[in-house]
Order: C-alpha cells, then sequence, then structure tokens
C-alpha cells in the first residue's frame, strides 16, 4: 500500500484512471505545498479574504453593468 507517492508529469502511472492522469498534469504542486505549510487558521483567513474579494468583484461588475 502506498501511501505517499511522487507525481511524475512526464511518466504518469500506467495504472492511474486516465481521466485523474490528465487532471493531474493541470494541477500545479507548489500552490499544494505552499497552502499546507499553513495553519488551519491561516487558510481560514485566506479563503476569507477570497470570499472579500469575490463580493467586491461582483459589485463592481454590476456597477459597470450599471454604467456608474
Amino acid at each position: 500500500m502506498r501511501y505517499h507517492r511522487r507525481v511524475d508529469k512526464a511518466h504518469p502511472d500506467p495504472d492511474q484512471d486516465p481521466v485523474v492522469a490528465a487532471l493531474m498534469r493541470d494541477v500545479d504542486a507548489t500552490l499544494l505545498q505552499r497552502n499546507l505549510k499553513l495553519t488551519p487558521q491561516q487558510r481560514i483567513e485566506q479563503l476569507m479574504e477570497m470570499q472579500r474579494f469575490a463580493v467586491a468583484l461582483r459589485e463592481a461588475g454590476r456597477k459597470a453593468r450599471r454604467g456608474q
């Protein structure tokens, strides 16, 4: 049983599901590693900041559509 496996994008595991293999090509492991270094509290704060940004973008889009 494997608990930790190195992802080699150049030589995918032949036993791996083709859909999973296709998705893994587009995964940025550096982002995953960076996020795993954060504490749970830091992850929550990061998520909250993204939500605030999404709300601001949505509001800017509404104002732009109204021509303000």
